[in-house]
């Protein structure tokens, strides 16, 4: 792995929840190869484990279920008989589900067949306020207790649903929004223990989740992948690399020790543009 700059994380020991998809996988590898000693966090836990195979020695996978507070706990001694006590979290468990999104960007009544607003489900938008909220507060709840004397660094990954409400994805948009405010409060709450708490909002991504929103089955762009490209100054989409600079950056307490409470879009001018 090609890194942007190099910093001295050795003294890290980082648990990562989500680390298994493609985003969180990538964060793992650049943290450990400055040093830190990463700890794979994932529901799916080969997922996981492929990775840590990848990364060596210092990397260890753990099936973990960021929805269970008891799984949570578990994982957590698991981090601490290996490596010792956690002074790194990375909260990268997130996503949208099906069941709340809509078909439709704007409502058009008396349309057949089209998925609007009325019809999303209750439990999909429950699924995904649990999976990215929920997730995170239970998470840090548990970690951040290694966290509380010693001082120590808290990462949530936001988005750019949270400063811009997309179409179509009412739920995942709301959520992320209260992920950023998340931020900001455990930044004000931890700040006497010395626990830095910062969020990382990417723009447009390609990953797992989101392929099939953006590339129909014979990998042509879709509509909408039109209309994000059109509002991205940049003209592109995010290569999992743009995010390693703000990462390593927030990781590195000499460089960022007086920063907590923010929300750093990496995102291609897409907050920016107006559209005119």
């Amino acid at each position: 792995m090609e890194l942007p700059f190099n910093v001295d994380l050795s003294d890290k020991i980082v648990a990562i929840t989500g680390a298994g998809g493609v985003l969180m996988s990538e964060f793992a590898k650049a943290l450990a190869a400055c040093g830190a000693q990463v700890a794979l966090l994932d529901i799916n836990y080969e997922a996981a484990e492929k990775v840590a195979e990848e990364i060596g020695e210092n990397a260890i996978a753990i099936r973990c279920n960021c929805l269970d507070k008891e799984s949570i706990i578990e994982a957590h001694k698991s981090i601490n008989s290996a490596f010792g006590p956690v002074n790194f979290l990375i909260n990268g468990a997130g996503g949208n589900n099906p069941r709340a999104t809509c078909d439709n960007e704007v409502m058009t009544p008396d349309l057949d067949g089209v998925k609007d607003f009325f019809a999303l489900e209750e439990s999909g938008l429950k699924f995904v306020f649990d999976l990215n909220i929920t997730s995170a507060f239970l998470v840090t709840q548990v970690f951040a207790k290694d966290m509380v004397k010693t001082g120590g660094n808290i990462i949530n990954i936001s988005s750019m649903n949270a400063f811009r409400p997309l179409t179509k994805i009412p739920a995942y948009s709301a959520a992320k929004a209260g992920i950023s405010n998340l931020t900001q409060w455990l930044a004000v709450h931890f700040a006497p223990c010395n626990i830095r708490c910062n969020a990382i909002a990417p723009g447009f991504f390609v990953t797992n989740q989101n392929r099939a929103l953006l590339f129909n089955e014979d990998g042509t762009p879709t509509a909408r992948t039109g209309k994000i490209l059109a509002a991205t100054p940049m003209k592109k989409f995010g290569e999992v690399s743009d995010l390693l600079g703000a990462l390593l950056w927030l990781a590195d307490d000499k460089a960022s020790g007086f920063v907590t409470g923010t929300v750093i879009p990496v995102d291609g001018g897409f907050a920016a543009y107006s559209g005119v």
